[in-house]
């Protein structure tokens, strides 16, 4: 590890690398292509994934989120990854969450920004190579990103 690399330094580096520009539109094709991309050419089955995000929001801004998944997280069968994904936010890849057998449950709560109305789907990755998943449209009243939306 360089010793010059003070946590200062790399954190600078690291708001860096989040003010790049993003793309303005969304196309609507990202989000299957962004799912695509985390599967491969594994099936997606339906159930073991709680997605707990209100159906309405009033501020796109700060949308408050949970996802777990029904799982006894052993060694031998656990959540390896949590995957959320949005519809029409100029990246449909919301957030990666690893997890493993010490993590005692699997899940997780956040708040995520939300451009508009849209679909949010979350994916769990099991341990077994099986992906499950959980999806819900929200309703959003003042849109988020509205700074995009200007230019």
């Amino acid at each position: 590890m360089d010793p010059s690399l003070t946590r200062r330094r790399f954190l600078a580096g690291a708001a860096i690398v989040t003010l790049l520009p993003l793309p303005v539109e969304a196309a609507p094709d990202d989000l299957a292509k962004a799912i695509k991309e985390v599967l491969g050419s594994a099936k997606l089955n339906t159930g073991k994934v709680t997605l707990d995000i209100a159906p309405l929001v009033e501020n796109g801004n700060t949308v408050p989120m949970k996802v777990s998944v029904e799982s006894p997280m052993t060694a031998k069968d656990h959540v390896k990854a949590i995957h959320v994904f949005n519809e029409k936010n100029p990246q449909p890849y919301v957030l990666n969450a690893v997890l493993g057998p010490r993590a005692g449950r699997a899940s997780i709560a956040t708040h995520i920004k939300l451009r508009e109305s849209q679909k949010i789907v979350a994916i769990a990755e099991l341990s077994d190579g099986s992906f499950w998943s959980a999806g819900t449209e929200v309703i959003v009243t003042i849109a988020a990103c509205v700074e995009d939306l200007m230019q």
